[in-house]
């Protein structure tokens, strides 16, 4: 079955078939995103490409266009012979991230203090954007994006563009282990003010103790992660 918007001559030259493509190669990998964070796939499920494009109504080309998306953004597997599976977080790297999240999440919080007035007030936009989410009642999707991202702008707060980077490759391994863990928990509300009062040591000036604070939050969400996974 032809996709919505394919050319009527395949071999047109400036054909905008590939556009279409790309268009519902996005849709695709936004739903199965949407399914892995709302729990509808949980980690090992196999995704089979042709269960999958008979659900969705698409072709397999672009349902595998859109499991390579999700296997670069660390949401699926590939393994040879055994095809494409949402991922399983791996204890040691869960570990790992959450050590590596301290050196740098730390950092910026020391430099508080110093650090530029725009970057201070990324800080803050980010932090209301989620405790806005969290209000909201949004998705898990969208929690877990507006989570990240109010830790990444702690990094912001080092003004090196390459520790940022770093932060968000690091982010991008959490992020489903992060969000299942937030699903099982159910703990938004509880994490929003967590994320709140981190946020009024630094405004009252209290670097020691929210770097403090930092240390203890990432420890219990090491734990918490690998307590939920089974891991």
């Amino acid at each position: 079955m032809a996709e919505p918007g394919a050319p009527r001559h395949p071999g047109a030259p400036f054909s905008t078939l590939h556009l279409e493509l790309s268009s519902t190669v996005d849709r695709v990998a936004d739903e199965l995103r949407r399914a892995v964070f709302d729990g509808e796939l949980e980690s090992g499920t196999p995704l089979r490409e042709i269960a999958l494009a008979e659900s969705l109504g698409v072709s397999r080309p672009t349902v595998r266009e859109a499991l390579g998306v999700l296997v670069a953004e660390g949401l699926a597997t590939r393994e040879p012979n055994r095809g494409v599976s949402v991922s399983t977080p791996d204890p040691e790297s869960v570990r790992d991230i959450c050590r590596a999240r301290l050196v740098l999440e730390g950092d910026g919080v020391r430099r508080w203090p110093t650090a530029d007035e725009t970057l201070r007030d990324a800080v803050r936009t980010s932090l209301v954007r989620y405790t806005s989410a969290v209000r909201a009642g949004a998705t898990y999707q969208e929690l877990n994006e507006r989570h990240l991202a109010f830790h990444v702008s702690l990094v912001g707060l080092t003004g090196s563009p390459r520790l940022v980077a770093m932060a968000e490759s690091l982010m991008v391994e959490l992020k489903l282990a992060l969000a299942q863990v937030d699903r099982i928990r159910r703990n938004a509300h509880d994490q929003a003010d967590s994320h709140t009062a981190l946020v009024m040591l630094l405004e009252r000036g209290d670097v020691h103790g929210a770097e403090t604070f930092l240390e203890k939050h990432l420890e219990n969400a090491e734990t918490s992660i690998l307590a939920a996974l089974g891991l």
